[in-house]
């Protein structure tokens, strides 16, 4: 599989790509776009891996992907990280029971620790 296949299905691809490349309050314009991507952990790893100094990757502006790497500078891949990371968050959520009202519950006792947040310092 091709390395960016992922941005084939971004959901920035169907937009103006400079709006992914604004300053200031109009960053946040372009973070909200990707909330709703189906790649975004693709995209902010590949930011990430890549060290690419502009624009919003992932949901994350220049500033917080620097500041990120400075707190994680021992992390080799954010591609394997965040991958892992997912699939931890997967395992849990279908871990979860549903309440009376069809919301989720609490998990289950045998579900063990969660990995550290890649967002906390180490």
């Amino acid at each position: 599989m091709d390395v960016l296949a992922w941005s084939e299905r971004a959901a920035c691809g169907q937009g103006d790509a400079d709006a992914l490349f604004a300053e200031g309050s109009r960053q946040h314009d372009a973070t909200a776009l990707c909330t709703r991507c189906p790649v975004r952990t693709e995209c902010l790893a590949h930011a990430l891996d890549q060290r690419i100094e502009f624009g919003v990757w992932g949901g994350m502006t220049e500033r917080e992907r620097r500041a990120l790497l400075r707190r994680r500078a021992d992390v080799t891949s954010w591609r394997d990280l965040l991958e892992s990371a997912r699939a931890q968050h997967t395992h849990l959520a279908r871990g979860r029971t549903k309440g009376p009202r069809g919301e989720a519950g609490p998990a289950r006792p045998e579900v063990h620790k969660t990995a550290p947040s890649v967002y906390a310092p180490s």
